[in-house]
This record gives structure tokens, C-alpha cells and sequence, in this order.
């Protein structure tokens, strides 16, 4: 697959956004990143300064480029109305200049918790997100990604953290799926051309494991990463609300388990549809994740974060 000339990009500071640059460089791709604040210059990136409401700057962003990438949402906050300024209305705002500058392509970076929106005000915001992209006429794919693991990662990492002292509590039930950031970077770019195999789709990719990760597999998977045999206890929807009001209590608006997020996290399924694969012939994960978790320990533990 010939890759994309230059694209726009949303979400370039953030986790997936940094490994989507990464995956430019490597590709020789030129980028216009959006960024709320001043940034180092980069090869290969032009920087516009800028966010998802700010109209005359998506109109900079989006301005003759071969294809949109948008990365950028809100994945935890305690606000609700945050979750609809960030996945809906940010994305109603990105979509709109990409219509008025007829862009040719337009990815669009969702979520597997958009699959159950009733669950949670995250995954329902995403959903609407999608509905957006869905009725814009653009030419678009969508993009739902489960777990997203890898380098730079906040949110995963408070189960390395844990697993730093030997217990990893997770919910009592379920399966999800895991995908590491530079798989799911190099599938972004497979999808940015375009084509009859991927146009007005949805797609679930994972790691290539058929039917996911329990909690426990993925808890012990964490836990060898780190050369650690851990302890897992797994707690019931009701014992996580408390864990979730007690980190709110001690870490305020910096609390990563919410009650939002306990209300996804303990669906029993989270593993991403075989039927909702990317095509083959552009994308497989390359990435063995107990190979990736290793990988990831040791990232965490040489920039200090352990």
C-alpha cells in the first residue's frame, strides 16, 4: 500500500498521537499536528497551534492535506460535559472543516466502548462521535480500538504500577482484547489511503489473540513483564464503585478509575469482533503482547515512571 502524501493529525501530543508521529517519520509521511500549546520543531511536522474549538485552526489544519487522522478525545474525566465537548462536539467541529476543504479522507479514531454507549458517558460520547463521521459524507473508515498499550501510556500503567508491589486487583468477570500503540499507528496509516476494502467501515483490531485476555491472564501478563508474581484479586461492580469514590476522595480531579469507568470496565466482553477485522491485506499486529508488556515495563522503569 503506497502511503499517504501529507496528513492532518489531531491528538499529536498525547499517547496514540506521539506513536502515530513516530510511525510518519518512519514512513517519511509530512504531518500538520494540531497543539493546544508551543511545540519543539520536528522533522517531517508543521505544527498548528490550535484545538478542536478552534475553527480557524482546523481550517489551517486540514487545508490540502491527503488525509485527516483524528486521534484526538477525552478518554477519563469525572465531567460529563467534558466527554461531550471532547468526542462530540470537537469532532462535529473537525469533520465540518474537513467538508468545506473537501479533504479526500478521513480516519477517524473511536473506541470498543462506542459498541455498548448505555454502558458508560465515555463510550456513549464516542458513539456519538461516530455518528458524526458516519453522517458527514466524507469518505471515512472508523477505527475502535481496545486496549491500547505501549510506551508514554498513562492509563494501563497503573496496572504496572501495581504489579510493581505484587497485587493487580481487577473486576470478577470478563474478556477484553489488547493492542499495542505501534500496531494501532501503523494500522491508522494502512486505512489513510483509502479504497473500496475500507471506505464507510468500522473496525475492531486487536493483538491476534482469538478470544482476548481474562483479568487474571492479562493481571499475571503485567505482572511477568515487570518479573513479578502477582497477586490477583478480583472485586464485584459494587466493591470497584467504592475503590472508585476512595480514589476520587485522595486524587480529586485526577482520579484514573471513575465511576464511569468501572461501569465499562466490568461488561464481560470487551473483545474485539473477528467479523469487524481490518482487511489482511493492508494490516496484522506485529506485536506479541506479552512480548509488547515486556517492552513496556522496561520503557516505564528507564524513564522513571516505576
Amino acid at each position: 500500500m503506497t502511503p499517504p502524501g501529507t496528513i492532518a493529525l489531531t491528538g499529536a501530543t498525547g499517547f496514540v498521537g506521539q506513536a502515530v508521529l513516530d510511525e510518519a517519520d518512519i514512513q517519511g509521511v509530512p504531518v500538520r499536528a494540531l497543539t493546544r500549546r508551543e511545540q519543539a520543531p520536528r522533522p517531517g511536522v508543521e505544527w498548528v497551534q490550535g484545538d478542536l474549538s478552534d475553527r480557524d485552526a482546523l481550517a489551517a489544519l486540514v487545508a490540502d492535506v491527503d488525509a485527516v487522522i483524528h486521534v484526538a478525545g477525552v478518554v477519563n474525566t469525572p465531567d460529563p460535559h467534558i466527554f461531550e465537548a471532547g468526542n462530540v462536539t470537537g469532532t462535529l467541529n473537525l469533520v465540518e472543516a474537513a467538508m468545506a476543504a473537501n479533504s479526500p479522507r478521513f480516519v477517524h479514531v473511536s473506541s470498543l466502548a462506542a459498541r455498548e454507549p448505555q454502558l458508560s458517558t465515555y463510550g456513549a460520547s464516542k458513539r456519538r462521535g461516530e455518528t458524526v463521521v458516519a453522517a458527514s459524507g466524507l469518505d471515512w473508515t472508523m477505527v475502535r480500538p481496545p486496549g491500547v498499550y505501549g510506551p508514554r501510556d498513562t492509563e494501563i500503567f497503573e496496572l504496572f504500577r501495581a504489579a510493581k508491589w505484587g497485587v493487580v486487583p481487577m473486576p470478577d468477570t470478563g474478556r477484553s482484547s489488547m493492542i499495542h500503540v505501534d500496531d494501532l499507528a501503523r494500522l491508522l496509516f494502512a486505512l489513510a489511503p483509502g479504497g473500496e476494502d475500507v471506505r464507510s467501515e468500522i473496525f475492531e483490531p486487536d493483538d491476534g489473540a482469538e478470544e482476548g485476555w481474562t483479568h487474571p491472564d492479562l493481571a499475571k501478563a503485567i505482572g511477568a513483564a515487570m518479573g513479578k508474581s502477582v497477586f490477583v484479586p478480583q472485586f464485584s461492580r459494587g466493591a470497584l464503585m467504592g475503590v472508585a469514590r476512595l480514589d476520587r476522595l485522595l486524587r480529586r480531579k485526577h482520579a484514573k478509575l471513575t465511576p464511569d469507568r468501572v461501569n465499562y470496565m466490568t461488561h464481560p466482553d470487551w473483545v474485539a469482533s473477528r467479523a469487524m477485522a481490518p482487511p489482511k491485506a493492508r494490516w496484522t499486529p506485529l506485536v506479541e503482547t506479552r512480548e509488547g508488556l515486556r517492552q513496556t515495563a522496561e520503557w516505564y522503569k528507564r524513564e522513571g515512571w516505576l
